[in-house]
């Protein structure tokens, strides 16, 4: 039994990886186009034409005609002015057609030639490349750039061009391209001529009733044969001063690429939601009304202090006999009350009314108090004083004399008793 390590199983793995690599390596190169064929190592890129785009057929010494060839493009030459076989020349001779301008020896055909160089060397110079063999009849080639090792290029029969519709194939040649009469060069799987470019070292013939796909870049010379049919253009003299065209009953058209159509992807268009405006009921706002202030408190309390002020009832006062000699002292002592009281008026006649109230009642419960006070009754006497009727005092303010009442009366008894002192002490 053979143990097997971590490190042999690993360089098993790689080995192994690697055999599929190069295997599927090897599938590409043989073909790896659909309908087969040989693929080129790397993909091909289209010289630019520049002025000479809009050109069908160019050269440098001049293009003669026979037959009635139509051309469907420009048509010039430069530096050699001479065309020949084409109505609208200065020849004017005939039957040629040409659809676009025709341009002899000036300005716009000297820069056609110019692009033509350029576009020409570009083709040339563009590597890598992949060899194949000189007839290209009868092979399927994907997009690339190719090149025989003979130099020349041949085409019997029919060479099939097999890519999509932006690949591009540039087929480079030292020497000659030659196709056979009734040859075809047949493009498949949405290929166009306007990507197909033929680089030739020297001089291309086109053989009778041939079918040919693409742009010839030549340095010299252009040759097609009777019924030759091109989808593309013939650009001679591209380096070399010396390249004409030559044409019999052809039919030459500018190859131009169709543009893929753009696919819209429709995109569900999202419904924009709409506001929807609700009503909100205005909320009345309350209004605060202020009654006016009244002010009648004053004359009320006005009022209550006058009905207070006669309130107090009259007290009759004992009647009191006393001497002769008295009732002058009574008269006088009566008459110092009756001034005392006018003064007690007086000073409630400045108080304010706001202290009616409490003044009123305290001159109640005075004037209470002196009519309840009795008189004396003394030794029986002619003269009987006058009973008064004491008189409710008016208010007084915080300046008045509530005690004057009392004391005036007071003074008057201290006033009698003395007088009747005196009268006994006499008797």
């Amino acid at each position: 039994m053979f143990k097997l390590s971590k490190r042999s199983i690993r360089t098993g793995v790689v080995g192994l990886a690697a055999s599929l690599g190069l295997a599927v390596s090897v599938m590409v190169l043989a073909g790896g186009y659909p309908g087969g064929g040989e693929a080129s190592n790397l993909q091909a890129t289209a010289p630019g034409l520049g002025a000479v785009q809009s050109f069908a057929v160019l050269a440098a010494a001049g293009i003669t005609n026979t037959g009635p060839t139509t051309v469907t493009g420009d048509l010039g030459t430069h530096p050699t002015a001479a065309v020949t076989g084409f109505f609208g020349t200065t020849a004017n001779d005939g039957p040629g057609t040409v659809t676009g301008q025709i341009h002899q020896a000036n300005g716009t055909a000297l820069s056609a030639r110019t692009a033509l160089t350029g576009a020409y060397n570009n083709a040339a110079g563009q590597v890598p490349v992949t060899t194949v063999g000189t007839e290209l009849g009868g092979q399927t080639l994907a997009p690339g750039t190719y090149t025989s090792a003979s130099g020349t290029f041949g085409i019997t029969g029919t060479l099939t061009l097999n890519g999509g519709a932006n690949d591009v194939w540039v087929f480079k040649t030292a020497s000659t391209l030659i196709t056979a009469g009734s040859s075809t060069v047949s493009l498949i799987g949405g290929a166009q001529a306007c990507n197909v470019f033929w680089q030739v070292g020297s001089s291309a013939t086109l053989g009778g009733s041939s079918t040919f796909q693409g742009s010839i870049l030549a340095n010299t010379s252009i040759s097609a044969g009777n019924s030759a049919t091109v989808a593309g253009r013939l650009l001679a003299g591209a380096v070399a001063p010396s390249g004409a065209v030559t044409l019999d009953t052809n039919n030459i058209g500018v190859a131009v690429c169709a543009v893929a159509p753009a696919t819209a992807t429709a995109v569900p268009a999202t419904p924009t939601p709409t506001a929807t405006a609700t009503a909100v009921p205005a909320t009345p706002t309350a209004t605060a009304t202020l009654a006016p202030a009244t002010a009648t408190a004053v004359a009320a309390t006005e009022t209550a202090v006058a009905a207070t002020a006669t309130a107090i009832p009259a007290t009759p006062t004992p009647t009191a006999t006393l001497a002769p000699a008295t009732a002058t002292a009574v008269a006088a002592t009566e008459t110092a009350v009756a001034a005392t009281a006018t003064s007690v008026a007086a000073t409630a006649t400045a108080v304010a009314p706001t202290a009616v109230a409490a003044t009123a009642t305290s001159i109640a419960a005075t004037a209470t108090a002196i009519a309840a006070t009795p008189t004396a009754t003394l030794a029986p006497a002619t003269a009987t004083a006058t009973p008064v009727a004491p008189t409710a005092l008016p208010k007084t303010g915080d300046d008045g004399l509530p005690w004057a009442g009392p004391f005036a009366l007071l003074l008057g008894a201290l006033l009698l008793a003395a007088g009747l002192a005196f009268r006994r002490t006499r008797a």
